[in-house]
């Protein structure tokens, strides 16, 4: 068996014994563990009690975190004349159309974000097996397929974050990095929460939220009260 770390083990110590916490104490406890040389990322991790092989209990929305997420988010766009000129001018890394498909086509995604003005959709839809398992295929539930192009881009790079339940009912994403205030990634944990509760599938039965865990990138883990965090 590998030896562990210094680190490993004063973290799994700091650790031990304690579980549903309040988002409070979990961030505070996450946080002071994130003592890696890079600035980790805080990761929030839910199992809700949903069956995505079913078309209404799926899970799947947005929300504007209200601190950011600390990531510097790259957009693609696809778009054409005007809207094209209007998603540069918003900022986003890439735009294009059919020229946009092939580079990806090729095997080069270099972006976080993809939007889509909805007539570019039979271009887009072409990617969808390229897309589509990294999460990354335009979709108007979320608002990346819109006429609204300088919105949805400029909502891209202001922190906002989109959330879709995975196999298992697992929802999961990043709230921010370790070197924000406790309070601005209480604000952005709180508000994730609020958003994927909202978010509840008419088909779901039973219990929704079953468990909320926060981590850091290299860090372990700890579970939150879910009632206390959902009631807030």
């Amino acid at each position: 068996m590998a030896k562990l770390g210094k680190r490993t083990r004063a973290a799994r110590e700091a650790f031990a014994g304690k579980s549903n916490l309040t988002v409070e104490e979990a961030v505070a406890l996450v946080k002071a563990n994130a003592n890696t040389k890079f600035d980790e990322t805080i990761d929030i991790a839910m199992n809700l009690g949903v069956d995505t092989r079913h078309a209404d209990q799926m899970v799947r929305g947005v929300v504007g975190l209200p601190n950011g997420t600390g990531k510097t988010m790259r957009v693609a766009v696809f778009a054409r004349g005007p809207k094209a000129e209007e998603a540069q001018a918003a900022g986003a890394d890439i735009v294009g159309a059919e020229d946009l498909m092939e580079t990806i086509l090729s095997g080069k995604i270099e972006f976080d974000r993809c939007i889509a003005t909805p007539d570019m959709m039979p271009v887009v839809g072409r990617l969808g097996k390229v897309l589509g398992p990294r999460n990354l295929m335009p979709n108007p539930k979320v608002g990346t397929v819109t006429m609204d192009v300088k919105t949805a881009v400029e909502a891209a790079k202001g922190g906002e974050v989109q959330f879709k339940a995975e196999k298992g009912g697992v929802v999961h994403a990043g709230v921010g990095k370790a070197s924000f205030d406790e309070a601005k990634l209480v604000e952005n944990v709180k508000a994730f929460v609020s958003a994927v509760a909202k978010a509840k599938p008419t088909g779901a039965k039973g219990t929704y939220m079953k468990k909320i865990a926060l981590s850091s990138s290299m860090g372990p883990g700890v579970t939150v009260d879910v009632d206390g965090a959902v009631s807030e």
